[in-house]
């Protein structure tokens, strides 16, 4: 879409939460308000007021995503700088800024660019409250990771046992148990924030409010600790016995997007998972310095007084790092872009321990370890740069030749104390160590990709991810056109899937009638209310996959009870998948005859 990568369900949600308070407030994909989305709304709540702000723009939808990367980057700044000084502060930001992936994230309309600059802020606050050891910065810090909750749900709590951790062991505070009484209230303020919103919803009647996706027992909490949480490590998603079974035509896309490598779904568990392939070449350019300035932090200040600032932040990011690397590691489900969660402490490590380096840089020991730290990452950087790139010889060349000079001045100057060998030979360091990541950034914005694309990924998987939503803009004037000419109260389509539908009300603002939620198995809307809404004139036109037959009940009930349609486009292709368009009507013989009057074309 233009110089735009949009996810269209939540392109659509939040065009629909724009238009009125109770979608807005309930998080709803529809204008209608039938169904909600499959996550907490809170990034979709910014993107709403920013479409509710400035109108329907695509670039007002991604708006709120450039403001909160950027932000990110100073809060990084700052949560660095307040214990290892301006230039370690400094670095830390490049290496963030520098991260392909968080030049993807923050191209498009995912929530995880709010997450990540909550959760830093979240940190910031924990490293103030280190300092100073007060309970109110502690406590917003809790504040802050349960807004985050209302963003990205349980990925949120993941950054928890880094931050009290590290205020456990250095807050000045001398009485543990006080230390231990400052985190109980944060975890308070945390469990408070997190649940309110949840809470204050279930708490209204079922039948004042959209139906919950994500959940086939109409739960917010069956949503986020199900479907959102449990089912994302055992891969058993949405298996209830309320479930609908997903229909063919759908589980065909999945194939197929897995089978041509658009999707990351299919990429199994693992250890290394996080350091080779799609995941490797959007987050791990920085694993190894990163590490490896963790370990020379902690092993160069185990000496240090308890309250040690640096030892301290060193444990907040690593273990942020660690736990939340482990949990894309081995859960079942993982997008590309959620690895951007792992940059700030990849991107903080390398900063103080950069800044580290540089104070003791005539120390013939530190010099050993950055020429080391080079080596590695430059071998390892290649490593993940796959053959086919365009540039693969340029970024090999490159790299080695700069990763040489640098290690060469390094052993030099071990004979030669010479200050301005020692000063370029860390500079060539720093520049060799952020090579790999410039370069992927790089082919990123050379190729105009988005949040759901790889850096390096192959021609025809960017092709399908750019020329698709190409090919669907081209459509904009006819579905605007379309849906302008159907009555306000009257949906324009039914569409099995909250997914296809997300596309056509994001264009047109109108109301098109999900079935089935995300995931097409979501039992809304039952049988009974959508004759409800059939006997009401509200709807017309439904849009049924026939070849394969769906197996959605409200769809079967459409073939049984409605027309085919006799008029314009009356069926179409879906990929392998066969489309027939049907016209509903309260009246059965009116129904007939309505099918063959051209009243509506598309």
């Amino acid at each position: 879409m233009g110089n735009v990568t949009l996810e269209p369900f939540y392109g659509g949600a939040a065009r629909s939460m724009s238009q009125n308070w109770h979608d807005f407030f309930f998080g709803a994909l529809d204008p209608w308000g039938t169904i909600s989305v499959d996550k907490l709304p809170g990034a979709l709540w910014v993107q709403a007021l920013s479409l509710r702000l400035f109108g329907f723009h695509l670039w007002a939808i991604v708006l709120p995503q450039v403001v909160e990367g950027t932000l990110t980057v100073l809060v990084l700044f700052r949560a660095v700088r307040r214990v290892a000084g301006a230039a370690a502060g400094l670095g830390a930001a490049v290496v963030l800024a520098a991260s392909p992936v968080t030049l993807l994230l923050n191209r498009g309309n995912i929530s995880d660019t709010l997450l990540i600059l909550l959760l830093v802020l979240a940190a910031d606050a924990t490293t103030a409250a280190i300092l100073e050891g007060r309970a109110a910065k502690l406590v917003v810090a809790g504040l802050w990771v349960g807004l985050a909750f209302q963003t990205k749900m349980i990925q949120a709590w993941l950054v928890l046992p880094a931050l009290y951790l590290a205020y456990l062991l250095a807050a000045p505070t001398v009485s543990f148990v006080r230390r231990c009484g400052h985190i109980a209230l944060s975890v308070l303020v945390v469990a408070v924030v997190s649940l309110s919103w949840m809470t204050a919803v279930s708490a209204i009647p079922a039948h004042d409010r959209p139906y919950v996706d994500g959940s086939c027992d109409n739960s917010l909490f069956s949503q986020v600790f199900l479907y959102n949480g449990l089912d994302r490590i055992t891969g058993h998603e949405l298996n209830a016995p309320d479930c609908h079974p997903q229909s063919p035509y759908l589980v065909g896309i999945a194939r197929r997007d897995d089978k041509i490598g658009a999707g990351t779904f299919g990429i199994a568990s693992g250890r290394d998972r996080l350091l080779k392939g799609v995941f490797g070449r959007d987050d791990a350019w920085f694993m190894a310095p990163s590490l490896i300035a963790a370990a020379a932090l902690l092993l160069g200040r185990r000496r240090m007084s308890r309250t040690d600032p640096i030892r301290a932040a060193t444990v907040l990011w690593t273990t942020w790092l660690i736990i939340t690397g482990i949990f894309f590691s081995q859960g079942q489900y993982l997008n590309s872009y959620y690895v951007a969660a792992l940059v700030p402490p990849m991107g903080a490590l390398c900063g103080m321990g950069a800044a580290a380096a540089w104070r003791k840089r005539h120390a013939m020991r530190t010099k050993a370890v950055v020429a080391a730290t080079v080596a590695i990452s430059t071998a390892y950087g290649i490593s993940l740069i796959p053959g086919y790139a365009g540039i693969h010889t340029r970024v090999v060349v490159s790299s080695l030749v700069v990763a040489a000079a640098a290690i060469a001045l390094l052993l030099v100057s071990q004979r030669l104390a010479a200050a301005w060998i020692v000063t370029i030979g860390f500079s060539l360091s720093s520049v060799a160590l952020l090579m790999g990541a410039v370069w992927a950034s790089g082919s990123v914005l050379a190729s105009g990709q988005g949040p759901f694309d790889t850096p390096y990924e192959p021609n025809q998987i960017t092709f399908l991810n750019q020329t698709r939503p190409a090919l669907l803009k081209a459509d904009w004037p006819e579905i605007v056109a379309f849906a302008n000419s159907v009555p306000a109260n009257q949906a324009a389509d039914v569409l099995e899937s909250s997914a296809g539908a997300g596309y056509d009300i994001m264009v047109t603002g109108h109301e098109f009638l999900p079935v089935g939620g995300f995931t097409g198995r979501v039992p809304s809307p039952t049988i009974p209310q959508f004759e409800r809404l059939v006997n009401e004139g509200r709807i017309l036109r439904a849009s049924v996959t026939v070849i394969p037959l769906t197996s959605d009940p409200v769809m079967l009930w459409i073939t049984h009870h409605c027309a085919k349609q006799q008029f314009g486009r009356s069926t179409y292709k879906a990929g392998a998948s066969l489309v027939q368009r049907y016209i509903c009507s309260p009246d059965p013989v009116r129904s007939t005859r309505r099918a063959a009057a051209p009243t509506l074309i598309r």
